[in-house]
C-alpha cells in the first residue's frame, strides 16, 4: 500500500498508509479522540468513519462539539429510534428522520396516533439496539434496485424519495402522485438502472440513507423521546397526515440533563407567556392566523424599539422612504419573486392582478429608478420600517417568531463597486451596535451562498460571494458558510446573536445583489459621463421587527431594561386616602417623559407588591401618609429590592440618569 497525505485543520500534515480509515487515523492521534469522534471530514464532505482514505486530502474528525458531528449523531439516533417502531408496530411505514436544530425526529405512517405508553416502549426498544452496539454499514443499490426493495416492503413513501434522487440526477422536476412517478419510472428506466441510492443497515434494520452515520448504535449513550406531533407528507395539506416523534440524545447523561434543564428555562422565558402575562399582544385565529395585535403595553415596547431604530438610521445617513403595500404582480415577475414560487398573497383590482409585498426591495428600486442618478449621489441608502405579509403555512406559525404579517428595519444601500466593501462593512458593525444596546454582546457570522433556484449569472453570483468573503476578511472576521442558504438574487451574511441562556437567534441580515440592479435596469452616471450599473445591497439590522421582539422578550424574560420597559414606574398607594396623592406623583413623572401607571385597585399593599413584581415592573414606588407629608416616594426596585424614601426630585434625576437605550 502506498502512503497519502493528510491536511489537518492546523495545516499540520499527517502521512497514513492508503486505505486507512478515518477511526483508524482518530486511534493513530489518540484514543479518546477516537472514542469521542462521530464522523470525518474529507476534503469538505462530512463522511463514514470506517471508510477508507484513499488519496491526499484535507481531513478532520468531527466530535459530537462540531455542528456537522451533532448532525450525525442526532440522524443515526433516528435510525435507531425507525428500528425501535418497527420492531413493535411492524405495519408502520417508514418515511424520514432527519436531523434538526436540536435533536432529530422520524415522521410515521400509522393507523393510530402515538401515545405516551408508546413512547416509553420505544425508548425501551432502542435501550436494547444501543446496547447491542450494532455497527452501521453501507451498501449501494441502483435506483431500480431501491425501488423494487420498498415496494415488496409496501411503502410508497420510499418509493417515491428514490424516484427524486433519480429526478435530481438527471436535473429533472421530480414527479408526485402515484401516476406521475410511475410515469416518470417508465420513462427514464435506464436511469433508474444506473443512479445508486445509498442506504444503511445495522442489525436487521435498513433504511434509504445518504448518511453518514455513527460507527454503531453504542456510541448513542443518553436519550429521550420528547414529544409526538402530526406532520403531513412534505408539508402539504393535501397529503396524508403522518406521526411524528421528537427526541433528542447526547453523548453523556450530564448533558441530556443540562439539555432540560435548558429547555424549563426556555419555557419561563416563552415570549408567548409572557405575552399573555404582562398583557404585550394577542392572536385571534378567528380574525386570521399569524396575525399580531398589540396590546397598549405591547404597542409601546414595539414604539421603543421603532423610535430607537430610526434615529439610530438617520444618525447613519439612511433616508426614510415608504412603499404601498400592494404593487403590480408585473413588478414581481421582474423581480424574480412571482417565478421563484415566493410565498405571497394576491388580488384583482380593475382586472389587473395585484401582488401584496412580501419585501420591501422592489419599491426601493422603483424610487432609485424614477431620476437620473450620479456617482456623487452614491453609496444612497433607503430605510424603510416596512409592513410586510407572507403566506406560511400555519404549521410552521409560531407566536412572534414566526407571523404572516411583520414589520422590516428594511434598507437597500446602492453603491458603486468601489464602495461596497465599506458598505457592508458599515452594516456589520451597525448591526453589532444595535444589537448590543438590546443586551446581546456575542454573535455569529455565515456566509450564505447559492441556493439550488435562484437568478442572475454564475459571474454575478461569483463577484457577490467574493464581495462578502472580502469585506469579512478585511475586518478580521471569522464565519460559517451555509451551503444553498442565500436568497433567490444574491448570498449574504447573516448574523445570529447569542441569548442569555446561550441559544443563537437569527438577527441582522446582509445581501450583496448583481442581479436586481440589472433586472431592473437601474445605473448611475460615472466619473467619466457614462452609465454604470450599481450594486444593491439589501440589508435588515434587527430583522422582522415581530421576530426581534420575541428574541428581546426571552433574552430578558421579561425584565426589561429601564428605557425600553413599556411601563418603566407603578404607583402604589398604601391605602384609598393615598390615591390623590399617587396621581400627583404619577402627573410629575409623566411630564417628565417617564411611563408610569397607578395601581388603583383596593387591595392590601402586599397584594399590590405581588401584582407588579409579576408585571415586572422595574421600580414600584409606595406612597403613604409620611410621602404624602414629605413630598416623598418609597422606591423599590426590581433588582436591588426596597431602596427606602427618596425626595421625589431626587428620585427623577437619578432615573433619568439611568432611562438611556443601552443602560
Amino acid at each position: 500500500m502506498s502512503e497519502i497525505i493528510l491536511t489537518l485543520p492546523d495545516k499540520s500534515e499527517k502521512k497514513v498508509e492508503q486505505g486507512t480509515t478515518s477511526l483508524q487515523v482518530a486511534l493513530q492521534i489518540g484514543a479518546r479522540l477516537a472514542q469521542a469522534a462521530v464522523a470525518a471530514k474529507v476534503n469538505g464532505e462530512v463522511v463514514d468513519l470506517t471508510r477508507p482514505l484513499m488519496e491526499d486530502c484535507s481531513f478532520a474528525i468531527l466530535t459530537f462539539n462540531d455542528e456537522e458531528g451533532k448532525d450525525v449523531y442526532w440522524h443515526s439516533s433516528s435510525h435507531v429510534m425507525a428500528d425501535a417502531v418497527m420492531r413493535l408496530f411492524p405495519d408502520a411505514k417508514m418515511t424520514i428522520g432527519p436531523a434538526i436544530e436540536e435533536g432529530f425526529y422520524y415522521d410515521f405512517d400509522v393507523q393510530k396516533p402515538f401515545s405516551d405508553e408508546d413512547l416509553e416502549r420505544i425508548e425501551a426498544e432502542m435501550r436494547k439496539i444501543i446496547d447491542a452496539d450494532e455497527p452501521f454499514t453501507c451498501k449501494n443499490l441502483t435506483a431500480s434496485e431501491s425501488a423494487e426493495y420498498w415496494r415488496g416492503r409496501g411503502n410508497s413513501y420510499k418509493v417515491e424519495l428514490a424516484t427524486d434522487i433519480v429526478a435530481g440526477a438527471i436535473e429533472e422536476d421530480a414527479p408526485r402522485g402515484h401516476d406521475a412517478i410511475q410515469e416518470f419510472v417508465d420513462t427514464h428506466s435506464k436511469h433508474f438502472d444506473s443512479v445508486q441510492v445509498t442506504h444503511y443497515t445495522h442489525g436487521e434494520f435498513t433504511d434509504l440513507c445518504r448518511g453518514p452515520h455513527l460507527p454503531s448504535t453504542g456510541r448513542i449513550r443518553a436519550f429521550k423521546l420528547t414529544s409526538v406531533a402530526g406532520a403531513y407528507w412534505r408539508g402539504s395539506e393535501q397529503n396524508r397526515m403522518l406521526q411524528r416523534i421528537y427526541g433528542i440524545a447526547f453523548p453523556d447523561k450530564k448533558m441530556l440533563k443540562e439539555y432540560f434543564e435548558r429547555l424549563e428555562e426556555a419555557k419561563r422565558r416563552d415570549h408567548r407567556v409572557l405575552g399573555r402575562d404582562l398583557d404585550l399582544f394577542s392572536f385571534f385565529d378567528q380574525a386570521g392566523a399569524g396575525l399580531v395585535y398589540y396590546h397598549p403595553r405591547g404597542a409601546m415596547l414595539r414604539q421603543l424599539v421603532v423610535d430607537f431604530c430610526i434615529q439610530e438610521h438617520l444618525k447613519r445617513g439612511y433616508e426614510l422612504v415608504r412603499t404601498p403595500h400592494l404593487i403590480k404582480s408585473d413588478i414581481w415577475h421582474t423581480s424574480g419573486h412571482a417565478q421563484q414560487g415566493y410565498p405571497m398573497y394576491y388580488t384583482e383590482i380593475d382586472e389587473q392582478s395585484y401582488g401584496i409585498k412580501p419585501m420591501n426591495c422592489p419599491g426601493h428600486l422603483l424610487i432609485y429608478r424614477s431620476r437620473t442618478r450620479s456617482y456623487r449621489d452614491l453609496p444612497m441608502r433607503y430605510f424603510e420600517l416596512g409592513t410586510v405579509y407572507r403566506h406560511e403555512l400555519s404549521g410552521v406559525l409560531h407566536g412572534l417568531m414566526r407571523v404572516r404579517g411583520f414589520t422590516q428595519d428594511d434598507a437597500h444601500i446602492f453603491c458603486t463597486p468601489e464602495q461596497l466593501q465599506d458598505e457592508i462593512i458599515g452594516v456589520i458593525d451597525f448591526a453589532a451596535h444595535m444589537l448590543s444596546v438590546f443586551g446581546f454582546s456575542e454573535y455569529k457570522l455565515y456566509l450564505s451562498t447559492r441556493p439550488e433556484k435562484s437568478v442572475g449569472t454564475d459571474e454575478q453570483w461569483e463577484r457577490a460571494t467574493d464581495a462578502l468573503i472580502e469585506a469579512m476578511a478585511a475586518h478580521g472576521l471569522e464565519y460559517d458558510v451555509d451551503e444553498g442558504g442565500g436568497a433567490f438574487y444574491g448570498p449574504k451574511i447573516d448574523v445570529k446573536v447569542k441569548d442569555a441562556i446561550g441559544r443563537l437567534w437569527q438577527c441582522a441580515t446582509i445581501q450583496c445583489d448583481f442581479t436586481q440592479p440589472e433586472r431592473f435596469d437601474i445605473n448611475y452616471v460615472g466619473e467619466d459621463g457614462k452609465e454604470h450599473r450599481p450594486v444593491m445591497i439589501h440589508r435588515v439590522v434587527l430583522a422582522g421587527i415581530e421576530r426581534f421582539l420575541g428574541v428581546v422578550i426571552e433574552n430578558y424574560a421579561g425584565e426589561f431594561p429601564l428605557w425600553l420597559s413599556p411601563v418603566q414606574m407603578v404607583i402604589l398607594p398604601i391605602t384609598d386616602r393615598h390615591l390623590d396623592y399617587a396621581k400627583q406623583v404619577a402627573t410629575r413623572l409623566k411630564a417628565e417623559g417617564f411611563r408610569v401607571e397607578v395601581n388603583t385597585e383596593s387591595s392590601t399593599l402586599g397584594a399590590k407588591i405581588r401584582d407588579s413584581e409579576m408585571q415586572k415592573y422595574p421600580y414600584m414606588l409606595i406612597v403613604g401618609d409620611n410621602e404624602q407629608q414629605s413630598g416623598q416616594v418609597s422606591v423599590r426596585d426590581r433588582d436591588q429590592g426596597d431602596l427606602g424614601p427618596q425626595p421625589l426630585d431626587g428620585f427623577i434625576a437619578t432615573v433619568h440618569a439611568q432611562n438611556v437605550p443601552g443602560k
